[in-house]
């Protein structure tokens, strides 16, 4: 048996090998914080822990991943030179608590496996099958296994490309586009074409100081500078014959884009302060959100390296581009569906009302598919009813617009939540003619509600239009939106 996906919360390079070896993926984080950022991401199916967190610490992250709502088991890499007994692990909730090699060991043999199973995976395991993704939301099996929601033209074009590059020998990949439109899942897709069995690590380019980055890369050996206390291995030669996602490459030192060149045309690279030479057998994927092209012209980016990488470049499509527009109704239903930032009240939520989805797709979401997710993931919490209607989503989507200053109309300085909520109970008036139980429908809130905003709002005398099918306009007859409160 192999798990699928690891998170190592550890800066052992020991422990990252081991695990490495037994785990299709493996993202590595340093303390705990990051640890729970990755895990909240990326939905991992084990995560494993170094010996040189407490059992306090590993109580605390299992209490951390429950009250997110996920069920993930947490092992430990014990060493016997250490003072706490692998027993007090195992009381803390750990699964497993053994050495290193034994921990890989038992991960691929064991016919148990980890002990739990998380939506995530759970997820995974239908998209393998051809027979059981949801077609609504996926383009085909391919994308449905790495979670690439969407069946646009545009996305249909990318996976296409995506497909191509994967199925060829092009290393590295370079990945483009705006901040949260999916670039580390686009790296994870062609992982999964090509050799989806080896080791998956990433690394975020604009995380790390310029040596800290160079020592994760390469590695280092014992000696090499101050605080290198023993031999590290890094992550290009921990990749195996796997994938590395160097992610926004376009932060990396200018030096250590000189080093990462000579990696990418001889192959091989040295650890720092070593001598010999180690083979990279690895895909190298890289992405980034700004124009590399304009950056090397600026001489902000090595002119020689974005050649070298712009082999056939994929760019992911943004939500702002009108030929994708169509999936964000899809994407916000998804995120509906396997939310986890609160179980209850998501199985409770049934869908999103059409006046809520209509103006999601009116948003010009510069955060892309990740600030759509958080939209969804705040009007779960926000939402009392059974659908996810306008009163839940239009705080963020005025306060973007408040900042932005593309109300529809309304002069930024005059705008308020309080106005914009008017502004939507009008509209749902006329699109109903009037009909205030199909417009509490549509803004998914009740009709007694509806009752009372109408109330506040001095709406209550809306009536529907003449025999010539004119229907009045319910903001006529009542304060003006842009007029001060």
């Amino acid at each position: 048996m192999v798990t699928k996906r690891i998170v190592a919360v550890s800066t052992d390079p020991d422990t990252q090998q081991y695990v490495g070896r037994a785990c299709n993926e493996l993202l590595i984080a340093d303390d705990l914080s990051e640890g729970l950022d990755i895990i909240g991401t990326a939905c991992p199916d084990l995560v494993v822990m170094d010996a040189r967190h407490t059992p306090a610490d590993v109580a605390r992250l299992i209490e951390s991943i429950e009250q997110r709502g996920l069920n993930i088991p947490v092992a430990v890499t014990h060493r016997d030179n250490l003072n706490v007994a692998p027993d007090a692990y195992i009381a803390a909730g750990a699964w497993v608590c053994l050495p290193g090699a034994a921990m890989a060991e038992h991960l691929r043999s064991s016919c148990e496996g980890p002990v739990k199973q998380t939506p995530r995976a759970e997820l995974e395991d239908m998209a393998h099958s051809s027979h059981n993704y949801d077609k609504r939301f996926y383009v085909d099996a391919s994308a449905a296994a790495v979670n690439m929601v969407g069946v646009s033209e545009s996305m249909t074009n990318t996976l296409g490309l995506l497909t191509l590059v994967a199925e060829s020998q092009c290393n590295p990949v370079l990945i483009v586009g705006e901040t949260g439109t999916g670039k580390e899942l686009a790296a994870r897709a062609v992982h999964h074409v090509r050799h989806p069995q080896a080791p998956f690590v990433a690394i975020n380019c604009a995380a790390l100081t310029a040596s800290l980055l160079e020592s994760e890369l390469f590695g280092h050996v014992k000696g090499s500078f101050t605080g290198a206390d023993r031999d590290k291995t890094g992550l290009l030669e921990l990749a195996g014959d796997g994938t590395v996602f160097l992610d926004e490459i376009s932060e990396m030192p200018l030096d250590l884009q000189a080093k990462l060149l000579r990696v990418l045309q001889e192959r091989v690279f040295r650890k720092v302060g070593g001598t010999e030479s180690v083979a990279c057998r690895a895909t190298i994927v890289a992405s980034s959100n700004r124009n590399l092209l304009r950056e090397s012209l600026d001489n902000r980016f090595r002119r020689d390296l974005y050649y070298r990488l712009s082999v056939c470049p994929i760019t992911m499509p943004s939500l702002s581009d009108p030929a994708r527009r169509q999936d964000i109704g899809l994407l916000a239903e998804h995120f509906l569906r396997t939310s986890t930032i609160h179980p209850a009240r998501s199985r409770r939520i049934r869908c999103l009302t059409r006046l809520a989805v209509e103006a999601l797709e009116r948003h010009s979401w510069p955060g892309n598919v990740r600030e759509l997710r958080n939209v969804i993931e705040r009007a779960i919490l926000h939402e009392t009813t059974d659908k996810i209607g306008l009163s839940s989503i239009q705080g963020h989507l005025a306060e973007y617009a408040a900042l932005a200053g593309d109300g529809p109309g309304l002069p930024v300085k005059d705008f308020s939540l309080a106005k914009a909520e008017r502004e939507l109970i009008g509209r749902a008036l006329q699109q109903t003619e009037g009909q205030k139980s199909r417009a509490a429908g549509l803004l998914g809130i009740s009709r007694a509600t509806l009752y009372d905003k109408l109330r506040l709002y001095g709406l209550g005398q809306y009536k529907a239009g003449n025999a010539a099918g004119q229907t009045a306009n319910p903001l006529d007859a009542a304060e003006p939106i842009g007029a001060s409160a």
